[in-house]
């Protein structure tokens, strides 16, 4: 590869760079954002597959990319605006808040069926032994209901904005395109038809 590093990072370093990146975040959201927008397929879509992965980022048991793939199918999304979208929405950063907003929601859904003050107190011997029939109807019952409502909230907004962005990039790119056609022929040399 031409632009290797001469000494590849660490195991230490690349989980660093994963959870806080060298430059910014700002810099990083532009990386992500300009690599959804330079895909080349129709705004329908990148902006489904995008919001098939900020769906599938709010389900806990981690079949995020699986979740999304299948989303992606249904709605005719895009496979790869749906992994771009589930890796930036979806990070071990973002991965607390959203669990927890969607065990809060599942919560409010199942009003009477769960106990009043949050986990049960054998919580962390049910991890430990990773019962799933143990931690099914405490947990994961209420996280899967709560991510419902809420992906397909946050779906729909981040379909609309990439929607949104991805007409308004193509527009912007196609008007300087035709404006440097313009100057072309204008300085006497004659552009070539496509």
């Amino acid at each position: 590869m031409l632009f290797r590093r001469r000494e590849p990072d660490g195991l230490l370093e690349r989980v660093r760079t994963y959870l806080w990146p060298r430059r910014s975040f700002s810099r990083s959201v532009q990386y992500f954002s300009k690599r959804i927008l330079r895909l080349k397929a129709t705004p329908h879509s990148v902006a489904a597959g995008v919001a098939a992965g900020v769906f599938a980022s709010f389900f806990p048991l981690g079949f995020h990319f699986i979740i999304a793939a299948v989303l992606c199918w249904v709605i005719a999304g895009n496979l790869v605006a749906a992994a771009l979208g589930a890796v930036f929405f979806g990070n071990p950063l973002s991965f607390p808040l959203l669990w927890g907003a969607s065990w809060e929601t599942g919560k409010l859904i199942l009003h009477e069926h769960l106990p009043r003050h949050g986990p049960p107190e054998h919580l962390g011997e049910m991890m430990h032994t990773l019962s799933f029939a143990k931690l099914w109807h405490p947990i994961l019952e209420p996280m899967l209901l709560g991510a419902v409502p809420l992906g397909l909230v946050f779906g729909l907004v981040f379909y609309g904005v990439t929607r949104w962005g991805m007409t308004a990039f193509r527009a912007q790119r196609q008007r300087r395109m035709t404006e440097r056609a313009g100057k072309a022929r204008q300085g006497g040399r004659e552009v070539p038809a496509e």
